[in-house]
């Protein structure tokens, strides 16, 4: 199973008043904004490729989505990594063998067509981290 550092996902107050970075800063170029309003996502995304990167700035639609309840526990930066597998399915098999636990109520297919689950933080030292793979390319 190959793990590819896929995308980090960014939680900002405002997606409009923090893009300009990394348009102009970083020289990113805009690939795609959306917003999920599926229950327990809640954010607008805008999706920015640095050179072999991918940063998706989520930004909160309500005052109480997990990722506005995210900021105001944690403050604004990374929430999450996220990693390409080969097989979302099979990566997810492989992990629980090794003890690993997922939320399982995340698990979903995006607006991109990226299949994806997250780990449990406790299963990570604290950290989010996404698994996701393509239904289709981009």
């Amino acid at each position: 199973m190959n793990y590819v550092l896929d995308h980090v996902g960014i939680a900002v107050r405002s997606i409009d008043d923090t893009l300009p970075f990394y348009l102009t800063v970083l020289k990113g170029t805009l690939e795609d904004r959306y917003t999920s309003d599926a229950p327990g996502v809640e954010v607008h995304v805008a999706v920015v490729r640095t050179e072999d990167k991918v940063i998706e700035l989520l930004e909160p639609t309500n005052k109480n989505s997990p990722m506005a309840r995210f900021i105001k526990q944690r403050g604004k930066g990374v929430h999450h990594l996220a990693y390409r597998v080969d097989n979302l399915d099979d990566a997810i098999y492989e992990a629980r063998k090794e003890g690993v636990r997922f939320l399982d109520d995340t698990r979903r297919v995006n607006a991109r067509g990226r299949r994806l689950i997250y780990l449990n933080p406790a299963s990570t030292n604290g950290t989010l981290i996404e698994f996701c793979d393509y239904v289709k390319s981009y």
